[in-house]
Protein backbone atom coordinates (compact mmCIF):
# COMPACT_ATOMS: atom_id res chain seq x y z
CA UNK A 1 0.00 0.00 0.00
CA UNK A 2 1.33 3.40 -0.99
CA UNK A 3 -0.46 6.66 -0.34
CA UNK A 4 1.07 9.97 -1.42
CA UNK A 5 -0.61 13.20 -0.42
CA UNK A 6 -0.05 16.54 -2.11
CA UNK A 7 -1.60 19.96 -2.51
CA UNK A 8 -1.03 21.48 0.89
CA UNK A 9 0.36 24.93 1.44
CA UNK A 10 0.06 28.29 3.17
CA UNK A 11 -3.27 30.03 2.72
CA UNK A 12 -5.04 32.96 4.32
CA UNK A 13 -8.19 32.49 6.38
CA UNK A 14 -11.15 32.14 4.07
CA UNK A 15 -9.02 30.65 1.34
CA UNK A 16 -9.18 27.28 -0.41
CA UNK A 17 -6.95 24.33 -1.18
CA UNK A 18 -7.42 21.02 -2.94
CA UNK A 19 -5.57 18.06 -1.54
CA UNK A 20 -4.86 14.92 -3.54
CA UNK A 21 -3.88 11.42 -2.50
CA UNK A 22 -2.38 9.11 -5.11
CA UNK A 23 -2.98 5.49 -4.15
CA UNK A 24 -1.18 2.40 -5.38
CA UNK A 25 -0.42 -1.15 -4.34
CA UNK A 26 -4.01 -2.14 -3.65
CA UNK A 27 -7.38 -2.19 -5.38
CA UNK A 28 -8.30 1.41 -4.67
CA UNK A 29 -11.82 1.21 -6.09
CA UNK A 30 -12.73 -1.52 -3.63
CA UNK A 31 -12.02 0.42 -0.46
CA UNK A 32 -13.66 3.17 1.51
CA UNK A 33 -11.12 5.96 2.11
CA UNK A 34 -10.55 8.49 4.86
CA UNK A 35 -8.81 11.78 5.41
CA UNK A 36 -7.41 12.49 8.85
CA UNK A 37 -5.44 15.43 10.20
CA UNK A 38 -3.10 16.11 13.05
CA UNK A 39 -2.10 19.46 14.46
CA UNK A 40 1.15 19.84 16.43
CA UNK A 41 0.71 18.55 19.97
CA UNK A 42 -2.79 17.32 19.26
CA UNK A 43 -4.31 13.90 18.76
CA UNK A 44 -5.15 12.96 15.19
CA UNK A 45 -8.78 13.44 14.17
CA UNK A 46 -10.79 12.07 11.32
CA UNK A 47 -11.97 14.62 8.80
CA UNK A 48 -13.95 12.86 6.10
CA UNK A 49 -14.80 9.42 4.73
CA UNK A 50 -16.00 8.33 1.30
CA UNK A 51 -17.31 4.95 0.31
CA UNK A 52 -15.68 2.86 -2.38
CA UNK A 53 -18.09 3.99 -5.08
CA UNK A 54 -17.80 7.63 -4.20
CA UNK A 55 -21.51 7.99 -3.54
CA UNK A 56 -21.65 8.24 0.25
CA UNK A 57 -19.63 10.67 2.33
CA UNK A 58 -19.31 11.52 6.00
CA UNK A 59 -17.74 14.57 7.64
CA UNK A 60 -16.52 15.60 11.05
CA UNK A 61 -18.82 18.31 12.37
CA UNK A 62 -16.28 21.14 12.26
CA UNK A 63 -15.67 20.73 8.51
CA UNK A 64 -19.22 20.07 7.32
CA UNK A 65 -20.23 22.50 4.63
CA UNK A 66 -16.61 23.61 4.08
CA UNK A 67 -14.74 20.48 3.01
CA UNK A 68 -15.66 18.04 0.25
CA UNK A 69 -14.20 14.57 -0.15
CA UNK A 70 -14.26 12.94 -3.56
CA UNK A 71 -12.45 10.28 -5.54
CA UNK A 72 -11.60 9.26 -9.08
CA UNK A 73 -11.34 5.49 -9.16
CA UNK A 74 -10.09 5.54 -12.74
CA UNK A 75 -7.10 7.58 -11.56
CA UNK A 76 -6.70 5.84 -8.17
CA UNK A 77 -6.86 9.26 -6.56
CA UNK A 78 -8.62 10.63 -3.50
CA UNK A 79 -9.33 14.34 -3.09
CA UNK A 80 -10.23 16.78 -0.35
CA UNK A 81 -11.47 20.24 -1.30
CA UNK A 82 -10.95 22.67 1.56
CA UNK A 83 -12.96 25.90 1.42
CA UNK A 84 -13.51 28.73 3.90
CA UNK A 85 -10.38 27.71 5.72
CA UNK A 86 -9.87 28.71 9.34
CA UNK A 87 -6.73 28.92 11.44
CA UNK A 88 -7.98 25.87 13.35
CA UNK A 89 -7.68 23.84 10.14
CA UNK A 90 -3.89 24.13 10.31
CA UNK A 91 -2.56 20.56 10.46
CA UNK A 92 -0.84 17.81 8.57
CA UNK A 93 -3.42 16.04 6.44
CA UNK A 94 -3.19 12.33 5.69
CA UNK A 95 -5.15 9.89 3.60
CA UNK A 96 -5.75 6.30 4.62
CA UNK A 97 -7.81 3.23 3.92
CA UNK A 98 -10.88 3.61 6.10
CA UNK A 99 -10.72 0.08 7.51
CA UNK A 100 -7.19 0.78 8.75
CA UNK A 101 -8.49 3.59 10.95
CA UNK A 102 -10.29 4.09 14.22
CA UNK A 103 -11.24 7.72 14.48
CA UNK A 104 -8.11 9.65 13.62
CA UNK A 105 -5.75 6.76 14.33
CA UNK A 106 -4.71 4.76 11.28
CA UNK A 107 -2.40 1.76 11.08
CA UNK A 108 -1.22 2.89 7.67
CA UNK A 109 -1.28 6.32 6.11
CA UNK A 110 0.75 8.46 3.76
CA UNK A 111 3.44 10.93 4.76
CA UNK A 112 0.95 13.75 4.73
CA UNK A 113 0.70 17.22 3.30
CA UNK A 114 0.92 20.34 5.46
CA UNK A 115 -1.93 22.85 5.48
CA UNK A 116 -1.19 26.15 7.21
CA UNK A 117 -3.90 28.78 7.53
CA UNK A 118 -2.48 32.12 8.61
Amino acid sequence: VQLVESGGGLVQPGGSLRLSCAASGFSFSGYDMRWVRQAPGEAPEWVAVINSGGVRTWYEDSVKGRFTISRDNAKNTLYLQLNSLKTDDTAMYYCAIDSDCTGGYCDRRGRGTQVTVS
